[in-house]
């Protein structure tokens, strides 16, 4: 059901982020494909995507960063995790994050963190289902200063 992410994905991905209630898409039309060609060249970034009716219903982006620490094992980052309102609750928003977790451990991630400021108990429920423990760290934020 989920499979790494193509080029030819950002039209799907754009229409899927425009109805999440996550955060703005980046704009204009010529800096998000900019930065969607530099996710999918850097290394350590893999984007995931589910599909449902020939569109795209479900994503999440799996970073990996070396470390000195943690027996040299890697540091897993999951961020951008969004399902389509009407998809969720049938398997597509799990598959991604499936999938990103077994190539973080393909990868030897010791672990891999995600933060989530959404107050549902069902978003959390489901992070939980998906392997996830909360209370195990704790999250701070810096937010960049107004400009």
């Amino acid at each position: 059901m989920a499979r790494l992410a193509e080029s030819a994905d950002l039209d799907g991905l754009l229409a899927l982020f425009q109805v999440s209630e996550v955060s703005a898409v980046a704009a204009p039309r010529e800096r998000t494909e900019g930065i969607w060609a530099e996710l999918l060249s850097r290394a350590g970034i893999a984007i995931f995507v589910s599909q449902a009716e020939s569109r795209i219903v479900a994503t999440c982006m799996l970073v990996t960063v070396p470390n000195l620490l943690r027996a040299g094992r890697q540091h897993g980052f999951l961020e951008n995790v969004v399902t389509h309102p009407d998809h969720r609750g049938r398997g597509h928003g799990r598959a991604v994050v499936q999938m990103a977790l077994e190539e973080a451990w393909r990868q030897d991630c010791h672990h891999v963190l995600m933060q989530s400021g959404r107050a549902d108990p069902s978003v959390h429920r489901f992070y939980e289902g998906c392997g996830f423990r909360p209370g195990l760290r704790t999250a701070y934020v810096a937010q960049r200063p107004p400009d």
